[in-house]
């Protein structure tokens, strides 16, 4: 059962903000909190999200996000996350992330779903997915953390819940130029040759996602669905990602090659 009141959502909501603002971190909320759940976690997101929202924030979609068995055995969960994409957060292929604009920030290779109709309900299923997705395309996700990952004063590692509480670390997005027909594409066989400064630092396949990425889909539709919330035509949806995150210095360059899936460039100042 949750644990933590209105007042004290809201508080956990405004650090969150404050911290992306200025570009600093703020304490584990998980240790503010003991015995926090999901449901705090979520809440204390949408107080975020709402706090984004109030200072002039547009959502242009979702991620999702710990889709991949080793991600979920390293924070010992069974289920994947899901944060809010907003339009700040879209960088141009073969773009610059200005120095200063994030904290921490991380790289991972996605599949990205661009919705043609609105789709909701605790029913979808992975064909419905497909009937009401426009295109799918290649895509990093930037991820960043405003809560430390590690205490300053006593060590304790962020959990889950703070994941989740911070957007599900979710803070940028580079879009590939390339689009495809999702049902002229098997999604389990794309993969991804990651390289930074010009060496491969990691590969994966889209199988790596819940085993397809249409089924990533569909459990957030399903997730949304207990909150009375669903995806609308023209949101970005992040599928999950399948390599592991790769830490972006300054000065870093990425290329993440699809093969005939198309490609994704970002440079970081």
């Amino acid at each position: 059962m949750p644990v933590m009141n209105e007042d004290q959502v809201a508080a956990a909501g405004e650090a969150l903000f404050i911290a992306e603002r200025d570009r600093s971190q703020t304490r584990l909320i998980s240790a503010a909190h003991p015995g926090m759940d999901m449901d705090d976690a979520y809440a204390v997101q949408a107080a975020f999200v709402r706090r984004k929202l109030a200072a002039g924030g547009a959502i242009r979609g979702w991620k999702i996000g710990l889709t991949s068995k080793a991600m979920q055995y390293a924070l010992n969960i069974d289920i994947p996350d899901s944060g809010i994409l907003f339009a700040d957060m879209f960088f141009d292929h073969g773009g610059t992330v200005p120095a200063g604009r994030f904290i921490e920030p991380r790289i991972e290779a996605e599949i990205a779903f661009i919705m043609k109709t609105d789709l909701a309900g605790g029913e979808v299923t992975p064909a419905d997915v497909i009937a009401a997705t426009d295109h799918v395309a290649p895509a990093l996700e930037i991820l960043d953390t405003r809560i430390y990952r590690a205490d300053p004063d006593t060590g304790a590692q962020r959990s889950v819940l703070d994941t989740i509480s911070d957007n599900a670390a979710n803070a940028g997005i580079v879009l590939g130029d390339s689009t495809h027909a999702i049902d002229q594409t098997d999604l389990r066989w794309v993969g991804a040759i990651v390289a930074r400064n010009d060496e491969v630092e990691e590969t994966g396949l889209g199988a790596g996602v819940l085993n397809d990425p249409v089924l990533s889909m569909a459990w957030l539709v399903h997730r949304l669905a207990q909150y009375g919330d669903g995806l609308r035509a023209g949101d970005v949806v992040l599928s999950g990602s399948f390599i592991r995150p790769i830490e972006a210095r300054h000065g870093d360059s990425f290329f993440a090659d699809y093969g005939p899936f198309g490609t994704v460039r970002v440079k970081f100042e």
